[in-house]
């Protein structure tokens, strides 16, 4: 009896070890005989900076959306993030949040969380669950600067390490996860593929962030944040405090053109104060400082309709913010590229067939649509926001979602509504079921809060502090 012949090894490559390209591999490895990712700088072991990555020293946080999306592809990354320090903070029952329409009440039952932790803790314990499967490698100080094949299909790429020296790396399948920096406009341009389109929606916005030794225990602090308010006639602001390992506070200050935060960290403190209501100034005067103040202005809303592309070569696949990446004020880029990888997971689950790559990425270009929705949505209604200007029909949703925000105060039914879109678990278009307007038209069914949402316990802390303080001096 004569053998059967021997299969080809069918290889992936994935371009860039963020945590977009390492879902990117954990996605696909059940399917391949090997995934190699290939990272332009080095990366650190545990938890330290990785180069290449400025947004890391901005506040991030996963909503369950992504939590659950990573636990799919990598079960008990949520319970190794959790005994590393980061913190699973209920929505909106852990929650100080001051928003345009009001404070958030702070609900006993609660229907999503988010887990919060340093960018670099994130990485770190995705990353080692990816590489600890011996069919992922990783190819560091190497770039990506072209692709293989041609219009119809990819078949590798081409890279050059440190020294300058090029080679061509084939594989059956090529994932684009490297980021905003990504080429592959060129490179597709360069396989004769062309008329790409791209939105670019610039709020302008810009960042400040620090870390600090918190003042009180962070197991089971809240999540603490002014939210801007697009309808004051000023240039928009706001900030946020998440509770982080090591027990400490993660600082995010932003602000929109005529109020961007700078990095004096002198004038740290005293910019919160000019935010729509003091209470993150009143709490970071009792903070020990850790780090010098980072600041950003690379927040724009961009993203490439690659999935509307014909032809779509086979074997190739853009992933994370290659795709789209947000406006991070609304904490849904990590969540987003999460729920990406599930989508190609599950398509290429299918197994072999013509047009899996193309399916692929209208599966991920679905996963963008509502991270998309709402972060434009929202960006467009400020003065200076630039790409794009809001419609009727966009004054008019966002009046609605406003008065949805506002009933949501003081109504559980209209709380969990929005709280399910946010945590991108519903679309947006489930805000305008009939139960959703009904409630939205019924309005708040308590009276609004008309200060910040501390527990009896929490308060008696931050006593404790003032007291402590005012012996000091």
């Amino acid at each position: 009896m004569s053998e059967s012949p021997r299969r080809a090894p069918v290889r992936a490559v994935v371009i860039g070890g963020s945590i977009a390209g390492m879902l990117a591999a954990a996605a696909v490895k059940e399917h391949v005989d090997s995934v190699e990712i290939v990272e332009a700088h080095e990366l650190p072991e545990g938890p330290g900076p990785r180069t290449g990555v400025p947004q890391a020293v901005h506040i991030h946080f996963l909503q369950s959306g992504g939590a659950e999306a990573i636990e799919t592809l990598l079960p008990g990354t949520t319970g190794l993030l959790l005994a590393a320090g980061a913190h699973r903070v209920p929505v909106t029952s852990n929650m100080v949040i001051y928003s345009p329409e009001g404070w958030y009440r702070r609900w006993k039952r609660a229907t999503h969380y988010v887990i919060t932790a340093s960018r670099d803790l994130t990485d770190s314990v995705v990353r080692g669950q990816v590489l600890k499967d011996h069919r992922v490698g990783v190819r560091t100080h190497t770039r990506a600067v072209a692709l293989l094949g041609g219009r119809r299909r990819v078949t590798g790429v081409r890279v050059r390490g440190v020294d300058g020296t090029e080679r061509e790396l084939r594989a059956d399948l090529v994932v684009d996860a490297s980021g905003r920096a990504s080429r592959m406009p060129q490179w597709l341009a360069e396989l004769g593929i062309t008329g790409l389109t791209e939105d670019h929606v610039d709020s302008g916005l810009a960042y400040a962030s620090r870390f600090f030794r918190a003042p009180v225990p962070t197991a089971g602090w809240p999540v603490v944040g002014v939210q801007a308010d697009p309808r004051l006639p000023r240039p928009a602001n706001a900030g946020g405090i998440l509770p982080v390992e090591g027990d400490r506070w993660h600082v995010s200050l932003m602000g929109a053109p005529g109020a961007h935060p700078t990095g004096d960290p002198d004038a740290f403190e005293a910019y919160a104060r000019t935010l729509r209501h003091p209470v993150m100034a009143d709490l970071l005067k009792h903070a020990e400082p850790l780090t010098d103040v980072s600041v950003t202005h690379s927040t724009a809303n961009r993203r490439h309709h690659y999935e509307r592309l014909t032809p779509w070569p086979e074997g190739l696949v853009v992933l994370g913010d290659s795709v789209a990446a947000f406006n991070p004020l609304y904490g849904q880029g990590m969540s987003a590229a999460a729920q990406g990888a599930v989508a190609l997971r599950d398509v290429y689950a299918a197994g072999p067939a013509p047009g899996l790559a193309r399916r692929a990425q209208r599966a991920i270009g679905t996963c963008v649509d509502t991270a998309w929705t709402l972060a434009v949505g929202t960006d467009i209604h400020f003065p200076t926001t630039t790409g794009r200007t809001p419609t009727v029909a966009d004054r008019l949703l966002h009046r609605y979602v406003s008065r949805l925000s506002r009933t949501a105060t003081g109504s559980f039914h209209a709380a969990t509504a929005l709280t399910d879109v946010l945590a991108l678990q519903a679309a947006p278009a489930s805000l305008v079921r009939p139960g959703v307007l009904l409630t939205a038209l019924v309005g708040p069914l308590r009276p609004r809060p008309d200060r910040p949402q501390f527990t009896p316990a929490e308060r008696g802390l931050l006593r404790e502090l003032e007291e402590a303080d005012g012996s000091a001096r």
